[in-house]
């Protein structure tokens, strides 16, 4: 008697595991219908079909001189990377290649790549041959928040070389404006008043200095407390500043009115939504003083800050997760 089974093998899935156990079935059914695989009173037809295994969705946010990039598999994130080059190509070409290599990925294991970032304008072909698309930018922000945050309802604050704000309701994700301080507002400043743009020595600085030398505070105009004001409260930014400032004094000061300012900002654009988290995004949010600043800010106007884990990278995530890709 011949016996056609047609038998169906997952050829793309590099599961050795899955495999021993197909040749296992095989040689159990020979052995049960006493049939040999080597005469033609057993035939198998192997009828191969495409069955994607989970494969990995790329997101890459391309800076001008910095590149980031993630990849999420299986809904979890594939450790990050974060390279600088001299120009937007050789950065996003320098990253990815190193990420494949860090992380043992092959070409054939990522199923899509998805660029956003203002370098991504440079960027006008496939990357290694690989689908590729560009994600926008402000989407990439909120859902890369909203996977970090585990928040429906919030707005996004990207901390970036100015800032935008993003207010995420649900699937309902806009871009709601920005100001134009940020990394860029104080290595510029830091350049004028300090000869350094290095943001790992200003920190460094602004931990060793006292903001009252630098600051109006309430304490200084008023013998009380004000409604809803401490002591200790920011009356004025720089105001309390004088010619013979130190450094660190002046260090602190910069990183202050650039963090002050953009806490300010989105509390205002956040009235009359009825919204109280704010998701901080960025490479701002590693500065140390962001762990002392916004939960004083928390206490002053009853809101809720977040910094999530994998904050600097949050636009790449977001962008991973435009890919179409089941991640």
């Amino acid at each position: 008697m011949l016996y056609n089974l047609s038998i169906f093998v997952i050829t793309e899935c590099k599961d050795t595991h899955f495999q021993i156990n197909t040749e296992i079935f095989l040689l159990f059914f020979c052995k049960k219908y006493n049939m040999r695989l080597s005469t033609l009173h057993f035939f198998v037809t192997l009828r191969y079909i495409k069955i994607r295994c989970m494969k990995i969705a790329i997101g890459i946010d391309v800076g001008i001189s910095t590149t980031k990039i993630v990849g999420i598999k299986d809904g979890k994130i594939v450790k990050p990377l974060r390279i600088k080059a001299t120009d937007p190509v050789t950065s996003l070409y320098g990253a990815f290649g190193k990420y494949l290599y860090d992380n043992k990925i092959e070409l054939s294991d990522v199923e899509k790549v998805m660029i956003t970032g203002v370098g991504s304008a440079y960027i006008d072909k496939s990357v290694y041959g690989l689908p590729t698309e560009k994600a926008e930018e402000f989407l990439a922000d909120g859902l890369g928040a909203r996977f970090e945050s585990h928040l429906e309802r919030m707005i996004v604050v990207s901390m970036g070389t100015g800032t935008s704000i993003v207010q995420c309701d649900g699937d309902k994700i806009n871009h709601i404006g920005g100001i134009g301080i940020g990394g860029g507002t104080l290595n510029g400043l830091s350049r004028l008043l300090l000869n350094t743009d290095d943001i790992k020595q200003i920190s460094a600085m602004a931990m060793k200095g006292d903001i009252s030398k630098i600051n109006l505070q309430i304490g200084d105009i008023s013998v009380h407390p004000l409604p809803g004001l401490p002591m200790d409260a920011t009356a004025s930014l720089f105001a309390n500043a004088q010619g013979h400032a130190n450094r660190e004094d002046i260090a602190l000061g910069l990183i202050c009115l650039v963090l002050q300012s953009i806490g300010s900002a989105t509390i205002l654009s956040s009235l009359n939504s009825g919204i109280k988290d704010f998701v901080l995004i960025g490479n701002l949010t590693l500065l140390p003083q962001c762990k002392r600043l916004f939960p004083m800010m928390e206490k002053l106007y009853g809101v809720n800050f977040v910094i999530p884990k994998y904050s600097e990278f949050c636009t790449a995530i977001g962008a991973a997760l435009q890919s179409g890709v089941d991640v």
